[in-house]
């Protein structure tokens, strides 16, 4: 017999609403709340399964037995199943039973809305509050917007938690204990935001997080909710953003997940050409389904307002967008207009963003979109599709064939490393050099560089800084910024011990300087987005492969002038052209000692000619460090 109390969160206000999708709070709503009713404690017990003939929650409060507590379905066809369970506790692990009236099949399902799990290879959900955790971040979220917004620096490190760094046992490290390494880490290495691979719980630890299941649940790989909360408080309160990759793209088909969730096709899309993803093995969401673009966007607030996340990069964008991606001919179907743009989907993050700028003041969203889809960046009232940023493929791609060639043959492919600035302010760009790019066979960031080992090295000084001058912000994943020799291995540690070697430990030198050298350099950030932001002096030095240009703040004083020589060759009394006649002083230089590099600069202040050149009527004469980015500052 059943021991649940008929109990309700759901108003007819809430009813409507997620049935038009427009509820984006459904978190506060569904799964199970802990919570007294007439004095009693207990659990309110909340789920969606439409297509169920019967619901029961099992858990370690009724050995598991389906026949104990069972649901009560709501009597307006919304589809949803509640109940207040008296015996039920916080830590108590449950699942949903669920008897589909679709085949006659019996299923344990996990809480879609659970906020904490079982650790993999365990799957069961687990009731939990997260409503008591003391937040210490309130100066960051007094000022994040000044903090945040696209005019202030961003400098962004990537990191998988799970594979940052092992403790002595070769164990995670946890979240508190990454609330301690890796926030003094992130500060003393002067990146201004931390982006973290999904974070979100998930089964299969070689999907790193792409293929998950508990989209309102931190992985409990490295602890508890309160936990993570506490080492996001860590990073606000070291003045560090906190980016989540979130994604709402695919899910796997785990038999205990989303899929046929109530013995149909639930959540993600019946027809297998907009349903099933052939790439990823994975379940694609059904954007034209109402409630479930309330799941997504909800899930989306959630991150920002439960754990004062700062921004979401949404991945795999491009998939989401396009019936035809991946597929061929006859494995898709085109939308009513006989295109091949998936028009729910991009219906979907229009209105994801806009409700997540509409409800949070100060953060960012970023798109993974790697295609040349107009708009992207652009805003919703202005037809696009709403996000803050988005990453920049096409340079990343160009960038690394350039600097993976040999120097002799870059005068011949100058093209390539000056295309991305043809383009570079039709959207608000990233510049990732992720995670993507060091595995799969494709070799880490230092093993792609041509040369001897000193090459090597002093190439990749040049690409960082090349991408920190470049137009737009900026991404590195982890282990880049010493130089890992091996490509990323998600199963252990980065390979921390390169750093008693000097070219390791000249290269950790190198970004640490260059981050804060771009943080205290306006004019690398305030116009960032904006043509205004950027002149070219010189991009068609074939023979010389040398690139100038300016990059401008909204103070002209403070401008700044970019010189890259990407040959191995010293180049003494390199000529440059300059709009005003003003003495000028080097800055920063990729080439010092401390880097490992040569240590030829330009010392003291550099006089103006009044000879022509680079049609401009003044000019210096500078030299260029082999394999070196120099930057001037007028005088």
């Amino acid at each position: 017999m059943s021991q649940v109390i008929a109990y309700s969160l759901f108003t007819e206000f809430d009813i409507s609403l997620f049935k038009a999708g427009k509820h984006f709070k459904l978190y506060e709503k569904f799964g199970a709340h802990p919570m007294q009713l007439d004095g009693e404690d207990g659990v309110y017990f909340s789920v969606w399964a439409p297509s169920a003939k019967g619901v029961a929650v099992i858990g370690d409060f009724n050995f598991w037995d389906g026949k104990e507590h069972l649901l009560n379905v709501r009597w307006d066809s919304s589809g949803i199943w509640e109940g207040f369970i008296p015996v039920a506790k916080k830590g108590m692990r449950y699942k949903f039973k669920i008897s589909s009236t679709h085949n006659d099949e019996v299923t344990e399902k996990i809480d879609p809305y659970a906020l904490y799990f079982e650790k993999s290879p365990n799957t069961a959900s687990i009731i939990w509050n997260i409503k008591d955790y003391n937040w210490k971040d309130k100066n960051w979220m007094g000022y994040r917007k000044d903090k945040n917004n696209l005019d202030k620096p961003y400098s962004v490190y990537e990191v998988q938690l799970g594979s940052w760094k092992k403790n002595a046992e070769g164990e995670f490290l946890t979240y508190r204990e990454l609330a301690i390494d890796l926030v003094n880490y992130v500060k003393e290495m002067n990146f201004t935001h931390v982006e973290l691979m999904p974070i979100m719980e998930y089964p299969y630890d070689p999907s790193w997080g792409y293929q998950l299941i508990g989209y309102f649940a931190p992985t409990s790989r490295f602890g508890s909710p309160q936990d993570f909360m506490f080492l996001i408080d860590a990073f606000h309160q070291n003045d560090i953003g906190v980016i989540l990759d979130w994604v709402p793209a695919h899910f796997p088909s785990d038999e205990h997940g989303l899929g046929l969730f109530d013995g149909t096709h639930l959540y993600e899309h019946p027809d297998t050409k907009k349903g099933y993803h052939p790439d990823w093995k994975s379940l694609i969401f059904n954007y034209e389904r109402n409630e479930v673009r309330s799941f997504l966007i909800s899930n989306a607030l959630f991150w920002l307002e439960n754990y004062h996340i700062d921004g979401l990069r949404v991945d795999a964008v491009a998939s989401m967008i396009y019936l035809d991606y991946s597929r061929e001919e006859g494995e898709w179907d085109p939308n009513i207009f006989g295109g091949n743009q998936n028009l729910d989907a991009i219906s979907f993050l229009k209105e994801f963003n806009t409700a997540v700028y509409n409800n949070f003041e100060g953060v960012q969203t970023i798109a993974e979109e790697s295609t040349a889809f107009p708009g992207v960046t652009k805003p919703v009232d202005q037809g696009g599709l709403g996000f803050g940023m988005k990453w920049m493929m096409g340079w990343m791609h160009d960038t690394l064939a350039y600097f993976s060639k040999d120097p002799i043959h870059r005068k011949f492919h100058q093209n390539e490393i000056t295309f991305s600035l043809a383009y570079a302010f039709t959207e608000n760009f990233m510049l990732p050099l992720s995670h993507d790019e060091v595995v799969h066979g494709k070799k880490s960031l230092l093993s792609k560089q041509p040369g001897d080992e000193w090459q090597r090295f002093a190439n990749l000084r040049s690409l960082y800084a090349f991408m920190v001058m470049h137009p737009g912000a900026n991404l590195l994943f982890m282990g880049a910024e010493f130089a890992q020799y091996e490509e990323w291995n998600f199963e252990k540690g980065l390979d921390w011990n390169l750093l008693d070697f000097l070219p390791h430990k000249g290269m950790l030198n190198f970004i640490k300087d260059l981050n804060l050298f771009y943080k205290e350099t306006p004019a690398l950030y305030e116009k960032a987005f904006s043509p205004e932001g950027f002149e070219w002096i010189a991009y068609d030095d074939n023979e010389n492969s040398v690139l100038s240009f300016l990059r401008k703040g909204h103070d002209v004083q403070n401008d700044v002038l970019v010189v890259c020589n990407f040959t191995p060759t010293v180049k003494k009394e390199y000529k440059i052209g300059l709009g005003q006649k003003v003495q000028i002083k080097e800055i920063f230089n990729s080439d010092l000692l401390a880097y490992g590099g040569s240590g030829i600069c330009n010392a003291g202040t550099i006089k103006i000619s009044d000879e022509a050149w680079n049609q401009r009527n003044f000019s210096a004469t500078i030299t260029l460090p082999p394999l070196g980015v120099v930057v001037f500052q007028y005088i």
